[in-house]
């Protein structure tokens, strides 16, 4: 059984997805914390399901690095085996990525390399392409720049808008973090394309 501590920014689904997975007792993992760089409406999430949630806000901060290192002491108290970024916006100052180094995942909605940052679904509307996805990578100090550790495609059918095809990639978001945490939990090489 590994512990997790999950960050998120808005509305908690791919969290609402892991605490509904985890109420499995055979499910190899237990999400111990959940934060947040605002008063995210997913914080409830976590408060029905009796896990602890903390906020740090980086306006009350004079730098992003001191921002930074108050988030990973909050992180860092509830001991975590794995951190997982899922829809937090933030992009973490290289002291935070350094000190999680391996045990720092994000989850991120297309196919990277492609369409990276934090309008991908948008982006890959605009280019008129036929298929985007899921991308669940180890964060590193670039802008979803680490080692992938799986993907997922989706298919991008005509008519879709943001909408549709942001609702049609949460769904297969939810599916694929839980299974990723999983295969980490057992410590098992995951494999390439799901």
């Amino acid at each position: 059984m590994i512990s997790v501590v999950v960050l998120i920014s808005g509305s908690g689904s791919n969290l609402l997805a892991l605490l509904q997975k985890s109420e499995n007792p055979i499910y190899p993992a237990k999400i111990v914390a959940v934060g947040s760089d605002c008063d995210a409406a997913g914080l409830e999430h976590a408060e029905l399901y009796e896990v602890d949630t903390f906020v740090v806000n980086p306006a009350q901060f004079s730098s992003k690095e001191d921002w930074a290192t108050t988030l990973l002491a909050n992180v860092q108290h509830h001991q975590p085996d794995l951190v997982v970024l899922a829809g937090f916006m933030r992009i973490l100052p290289a002291n935070f990525v350094t000190a999680l180094k391996g045990k720092l995942i994000n989850i991120h909605p297309s196919l990277l390399p492609e369409f990276k940052g934090a309008h991908a679904v948008r982006d890959a509307l605009a280019a008129g392409v036929t298929k985007t996805g899921v991308t669940i990578h180890y964060v590193d100090e670039g802008i979803d720049t680490g080692d992938i550790i799986v993907q997922s495609e989706v298919l991008i059918e005509p008519g879709d808008s943001e909408r549709t095809l942001h609702e049609r990639i949460k769904k297969v978001e939810h599916e694929l973090l839980a299974a990723t945490i999983e295969q980490l939990a057992h410590q098992q090489s995951p494999v390439a394309k799901l």
